[in-house]
């Protein structure tokens, strides 16, 4: 399974190609979006056309996204959230079906707690990727969503099937706890 990941920003969206082999993670490709200073809408126009170019050139059967995190300043948080919606847009456009995963979780994921720094999830994504260099903050930030993924979303998967099932006998899930 060929796995794309997406760490959105305004200024530069991070993009990192990975595949799923059984337990084994190898490295694709990874790289930048970065858009001119400009207007919002031009800047969002080369966000969706990237992303739009990424999927093409690397075809990945599934895409993951970081989710926005509310910051102190909340313009930039809608700024911010407008940027992840133009990534959307791109992955979704090419019937990609896309997970979405918090900054805590594909940190816990990568590194193992999610307190970690920009310099130790660069540093577990090219050691668990075998990267002969160190990958930018950006490009290995989405990296990590796509090792978050590859981590968990066969385990969603399981979940997401089962949860019907679960629901004609009259279970429920409630805080993370199944009900009855």
């Amino acid at each position: 399974m060929k796995i794309l990941g997406i760490d959105p920003g305004l200024r530069i969206t991070g993009f990192g190609v990975i595949l799923k082999q059984g337990n084994k993670l190898s490295y694709i490709a990874s790289g930048v979006i970065k858009t001119p200073d400009g207007d919002l809408p031009q800047r969002l126009k080369v966000i969706l056309a990237g992303v739009t170019e990424v999927v093409a050139t690397y075809q990945p059967d599934c895409a993951a996204i970081e989710k926005v995190f509310v910051n102190v300043n909340p313009q930039s948080t809608l700024l911010l959230g407008q940027a992840r919606g133009a990534a959307i847009c791109g992955l979704v456009q090419a019937d990609l079906a896309v997970a979405e995963y918090t900054a805590l979780q594909v940190k816990q994921s990568v590194v193992g707690h999610g307190r970690a720094q920009k310099h130790q999830v660069q540093d577990m994504v090219q050691r668990l990727l075998l990267l002969t260099g160190m990958p930018g903050t950006d490009a290995a930030d989405a990296l990590g969503v796509a090792i978050c993924h590859a981590h968990s979303g066969e385990a969603l998967a399981i979940l997401g099937k089962l949860a019907p099932g679960l629901g004609k006998k009259g279970l429920r899930m409630r805080g993370g706890r199944l009900i009855g």
